[in-house]
């Protein structure tokens, strides 16, 4: 399961991936549609201007859009900043001295589930879930 923040954030880009071509966003008008804290949501957008997923302009019609098409954003792009997906490479159970020599009674079969788990975040789009209509399910259960 992912964080609140990172459902925050997953809605708001399905909600930036369905603005017109050369549109922006104001953050209270998203943090509004996904129910998300208005400045929380704003600084969070920021975040991503950073990773290059995101650009803002300012003025009128300002706001935020998606910095590249959403077929070209991954689940794994917009989640891994916040929960550092990449770096969680260690044991599972802790142990500092689990690796494929001396492997935890779970070493293999965790890493066969963050395998498939970081394929999933990789091969899954913003634009799979906006093409599928997630974000109104999504919205649902905020």
């Amino acid at each position: 399961m992912f964080t609140k923040t990172s459902l925050h954030a997953i809605r708001a880009f399905m909600v930036l991936a369905e603005l017109p071509e050369g549109a922006h966003a104001g953050a209270a008008a998203i943090a509004k549609e996904i129910g998300a804290p208005q400045n929380y949501l704003g600084k969070l957008l920021q975040s991503y201007i950073r990773e290059n997923l995101v650009v803002s302009q300012k003025g009128l019609g300002g706001g935020f859009a998606l910095a590249r098409d959403a077929s070209e954003i991954s689940l794994f792009d917009v989640v891994n900043p916040i929960e550092d997906i990449a770096g969680k490479t260690g044991c599972i159970l802790g142990r500092a001295t689990c690796g494929d020599d001396n492997p935890c009674a779970v070493h293999e079969s965790w890493g066969q589930i963050r395998d498939a788990y970081l394929k999933l975040l990789t091969e899954t789009h913003i634009a799979d879930l906006v093409n599928h209509g997630d974000l109104k399910h999504l919205v649902a259960q905020v």
